[in-house]
């Protein structure tokens, strides 16, 4: 099996190495549907005055307050940086050849220093090689083609988090190569193929080293055409389509030998194990209107491993499904209401260890600047259902300020 995906992309390079387009070094705006961002400025660039090299600087900042009334506790204040990114990307010597490096700076984003632990400040650091507008060839670590939301920026999104179903079942950044074959149009049936082969450990792993890879492939449909200006790489219609715009998707994911409780995610496993995962998308976008569904699934065989040295001491792998439902409508003075409703349902072999999960989300956005300034606020509630029927009814409300470039 991996004989066969390493020759089928072996070929893939090789097609793609034979086409011939000439790309304007004045033009290129490095939106590549490889890369999990959205911007709707450029950011500050340099480019040399023969074109040698491009150099493009972007920053993005989300600052937020929460109030928390959670059930059993006193209710509590948290104020924080959420994100701080900073990204620089371009080319070097040929614009068909571009380079992509994402720092995070949030704590939440680093995580907490642990003796022996890396600074996890690399997001990304990968190059692509474009030959021409239909194959994004990339090498080194950014997201894996996985669920839509996450592949999203999270400066892209309509409310101040991602879905719980995508914080527990979805893949994320990992170090591999990426192919990808792009043939959007504009009022035309459309598609995307995706692929991508990585070590399956998730960013930054220097540990041990790995003796399994993860295979990921994923399909986008567009029966009537392209979004506008790239209309799936953000949430909301910011652009308000003039007709009704639609885009279905499908994702295979197999990590063999997996070290994390979600794979390239989550804590570390006391044993190895393989784990699948299925992950499907709806988006519809028009005139202000816009709905995306989401079903997400992962199995794995066994998937509670203990600590040899202490058997209460356990790590799991998260197996069960979920599905997110979202709705929103932009008005014409830039204000946008939001609904999300997901529901999360773990697998009975974990049952006595993760509840079962409601989450409803009610929120308003007002776009200054599209996504790279908005004020969002929003009212969560959450209800668990544990394994002994007893029940926790959570509640937040949060404000919070995106700026970027």
């Amino acid at each position: 099996m991996k004989k066969l995906i390493f020759s089928i992309l072996a070929i893939l390079v090789f097609y793609s190495t034979q086409a011939q387009i000439t790309i304007s070094k004045d033009n290129n705006d490095i939106k590549l549907s490889a890369l999990p961002y959205y911007s709707y400025g450029k950011g500050l660039g340099i480019t040399s005055p023969d074109s040698i090299f491009k150099l493009n600087i972007r920053f993005r900042m989300q600052n937020r307050i929460t109030y928390l009334l959670e059930e059993g506790e006193e209710p509590a204040y948290e104020a924080a940086i959420r994100r701080l990114r900073l990204r620089f990307d371009g080319y070097v010597g040929d614009p068909k050849i571009i380079y992509v490096i994402q720092l995070s700076f949030a704590p939440r984003d680093v995580g907490p220093l642990q003796e022996g632990e890396n600074l996890n400040i690399i997001r990304d650091a990968i190059v692509f090689y474009r030959p021409n507008k239909h194959w994004n060839i990339g090498f080194g670590q950014t997201k894996l083609p996985g669920n839509r939301q996450r592949i999203n920026s999270s400066g892209a999104l309509q409310l101040t988090d991602r879905s719980i179903n995508n914080a527990v079942f979805n893949i994320d950044r990992d170090f591999g190569l990426q192919v990808y074959y792009l043939n959007e149009k504009n009022n035309q049936f459309s598609y995307n193929i995706k692929t991508a082969i990585s070590t399956g450990e998730g960013r930054n792993w220097t540990k041990e080293p790995d003796n399994g890879l993860a295979y990921t492939a994923r399909v986008e449909i567009f029966p009537l055409g392209a979004f506008k200006d790239n209309g799936t790489l953000f949430e909301g219609d910011i652009k308000r389509e003039e007709s009704p715009k639609f885009m279905f998707s499908g994702v295979y994911h197999f990590n063999n030998d997996a070290r994390k409780t979600a794979g390239t995610i989550g804590n570390e496993l006391f044993e190895q194990r393989d784990m699948q995962s299925l992950l499907f998308d709806a988006i519809a976008k028009y005139n202000g209107w816009a709905f995306e569904g989401a079903f997400m699934m992962r199995s794995a065989n066994n998937p509670i491993t203990m600590n040899p040295e202490e058997a209460s001491d356990v790590e799991y792998v998260f197996t069960g499904h979920g599905f997110d439902a979202q709705l929103s409508y932009l008005f014409l003075n830039n204000y946008e209401i939001i609904g999300r409703f997901s529901h999360q349902n773990p697998h009975s072999d974990i049952e006595l260890l993760a509840p079962k999960t409601n989450q409803y989300t009610l929120g308003i956005t007002k776009y200054i600047w599209e996504h790279a300034l908005k004020l969002q606020a929003e009212v969560t509630n959450t209800h668990f259902q544990y394994f002994d029927h007893s029940k926790i009814n959570d509640w937040y409300i949060r404000f919070q300020v995106e700026i970027g470039i």
